[in-house]
């Protein structure tokens, strides 16, 4: 986005409440491509995460800005620093103005083509606009839909873990794999089978590869699958469930149905498998400095079919900086219980 580019990497103080019932604590602001980040100023660990599409001014017009993460989210945020006002109010106004407005389809279907285009969507291109869809849709829409996608989820998999220290360095994995854009991780405990891509930037990782990983492992499990979802939009298997007359209506309305995506959960489970070229897998593991030979030896503990990966492995001595200091890996893997 235009508007976010020149406050990239912005930072500012303030004052964080976890809950209604919590003391304000106070936090250091920092803001990225699609994310806020809210770090400890002492020590500079990470304590929260925030999507940007999904950020909600509660107090429009009045001093000092406060902020949630999302309507009914109990988390708040108070900032006074103009410029980190002004950064969070104009992406805020940006993404807004990018939200589908009601009608705008409508008004084209009902028009003297309406009945023209109906038929081409329901029997010529139901691939294509769904296509369609998943590319033109925004940010803040795409946030909604992977929350969506997410509660249906949780069905099967029970919700995130939430263990403080655990959250705090599941934000500090993401960043260190990509600090301008990183993946929200959550961490289930049942069902999943390996990580999964949601709408949204959300990365859901199984508590089983959590606890029985390395955190180089992981983190190449994590890349592959976010490179995958770079490629083949989740987005896409999404509005296939949704079906084609929810999409059309998605279009018209910038909404959905809550109950539009009840039972794709289940088929979640187990995520599709990773189609990437080699040369693909390194450019990534290359661009966020993480070692490949662990990933590639827990793929095939013989190295046989991932001799690729290993034999070219752009850090070939170890990812540095570390994926995670071991208080964060030992935090994470106890994000379940902790």
């Amino acid at each position: 986005m235009t508007a976010l580019r020149k406050y990239l990497r912005l930072e500012s103080p303030g004052l964080w409440r976890e809950t209604p019932a919590a003391q304000l604590r106070e936090v250091v602001v920092g803001l990225r491509e699609a994310t806020i980040v809210l770090s400890d100023p002492k020590t500079e660990m990470a304590l929260a995460q925030w999507s940007l599409p999904a950020l909600t001014r509660l107090n429009p017009g009045k001093l000092p800005a406060l902020y949630s993460p999302g309507q009914d989210d109990p988390e708040t945020l108070e900032v006074d620093d103009p410029e980190m006002m002004a950064a969070l109010d104009t992406v805020r106004s940006a993404l807004e103005r990018r939200r589908p407005k009601p009608g705008r389809l409508r008004g084209v279907l009902l028009g003297s083509f309406g009945a023209a285009i109906s038929a081409l969507a329901v029997f010529w291109l139901p691939g294509k606009l769904i296509d369609y869809t998943a590319a033109m849709l925004p940010p803040a829409t795409r946030s909604e839909l992977g929350k969506l996608a997410l509660q249906d989820l949780t069905k099967v998999t029970g919700s995130p873990c939430t263990g403080k220290a655990g959250t705090a360095a599941s934000v500090a994995l993401g960043l260190r794999l990509n600090p301008i854009h990183p993946p929200h991780v959550l961490v289930v405990r049942d069902a999943l089978q390996a990580p999964l891509a949601l709408p949204g930037d959300l990365l859901i990782l199984p508590e089983k590869l959590v606890q029985t990983s390395t955190p180089d492992v992981l983190a190449g499990y994590m890349i592959a699958a976010t490179r995958q979802a770079a490629l083949q939009d989740p987005m896409q298997p999404l509005l296939e469930k949704a079906g084609l007359m929810t999409t059309i209506r998605l279009l018209a309305s910038g909404a959905i149905a809550t109950d539009a995506l009840t039972g794709y959960g289940q088929s979640l489970l187990t995520p599709p498998a990773i189609t990437l070229s080699d040369e693909a897998l390194l450019a990534a593991f290359t661009a966020a400095k993480v070692t490949a030979q662990p990933y590639a030896y827990a793929l095939d503990k013989s190295g046989e079919t991932t001799l690729p990966l290993i034999e070219a492995d752009p850090v070939p001595n170890g990812s540095e900086p570390e994926v995670l200091s071991d208080k964060h890996w030992k935090a994470l893997q106890t994000i379940c219980t902790g």
